[in-house]
């Protein structure tokens, strides 16, 4: 296990209660203290802790980390596995496959979606992607930290499935902030505002599953029907969330971007449209 933040503890602790021998090394050797006392081994270089496995997890802030911290350590490289669990692009991480290949080591990426305190729960799910035989020979290791979906061949697929899935995360987040902030002009303190629009966010999913089909299938169709809510509409809520927020001095990064999506499509002549056809701006930008 090559890192050793929240993440990379919580990993190297699921594994040894599973029962794997593990060997740990951090720029940071302090970090590694907890781990150890709990039965890890310590390595004192990155090649030292490659060469104490088949499966190398790397849990970094990105793949140019990975470049850093495994640079020196190439020679170890050969007839090992590198498990990137690290956040980057798609186009780096298939980089990276190549790079690891060229060393002679098999290369998968993954995305963790669940937080440290999450990994190794019914609740833990992890993506991954790359070669299926290397998928297939450490699917019984992996295991432990989360339950396994793999997605293909091609090693980019789970960085962009962990992506777009934190792009919603993301989003969601600077929307409550700014839902809280506008509630707190009026005085409404953070601890009342919070579990109002939280209760709210949970509603969103059966909001959108309403109805016999979702809106994906009409998406894949090239439908958008706008029977039960309109651009137009939804766009005039932009409109006035936008309004509400200048009255209040708020920053309107966020509300200024979801007007434009609606805006857009208003634009294109399809204000009559459901507002899944945002989407052809998204797909298309100017």
């Amino acid at each position: 296990m090559i890192g050793l933040g929240p993440m990379g503890q919580a990993m190297a602790r699921v594994l040894l209660t599973a029962g794997h021998p593990v060997t740990v090394w951090n720029r940071t050797a302090g970090r590694a203290d907890g781990v150890v006392a709990d039965g890890a081994a310590l390595a004192t270089t990155p090649g030292e802790a490659v060469g104490a496995s088949d499966l190398v997890l790397l849990s970094l802030t990105d793949y140019r980390a990975m470049y850093d911290v495994l640079g020196g350590a190439t020679a170890s490289l050969a007839g090992r596995t590198l498990v990137n669990l690290s956040s980057d692009t798609p186009d780096r991480t298939r980089e990276a496959a190549a790079w690891a290949a060229g060393h002679g080591a098999a290369f998968l990426s993954g995305g963790v979606m669940v937080p440290p305190p999450m990994v190794g729960t019914e609740a833990a799910r992890v993506y991954y992607s790359g070669r299926s035989e290397v998928m297939e020979r450490h699917l019984a290791a992996l295991t432990p930290l989360g339950t396994p979906e793999y997605l293909g061949e091609d090693p980019g697929l789970a960085q962009l499935m962990y992506q777009a899935q934190l792009a919603v995360f993301l989003t969601t987040l600077s929307g409550l902030m700014h839902a809280t902030a506008m509630l707190g002009t009026a005085g409404t303190k953070a601890g009342e505002a919070l579990p109002v629009l939280l209760s709210f966010t949970d509603t969103i999913g059966g909001i959108l599953r309403a109805g016999e089909d979702s809106p994906g299938t009409a998406l894949d169709a090239g439908e958008h029907p706008g029977d039960l809510s309109t651009v137009t509409m939804m766009g005039a809520t932009a409109d006035h969330i936008v309004e509400t927020s200048t009255s209040l001095g708020l920053d309107l990064a966020l509300p200024l971007a979801v007007r434009s999506h609606y805006g857009r499509a208003i634009g294109n002549g399809h204000g009559g449209d459901s507002w899944t056809r945002i989407i052809d701006g998204i797909r298309a930008p100017r």
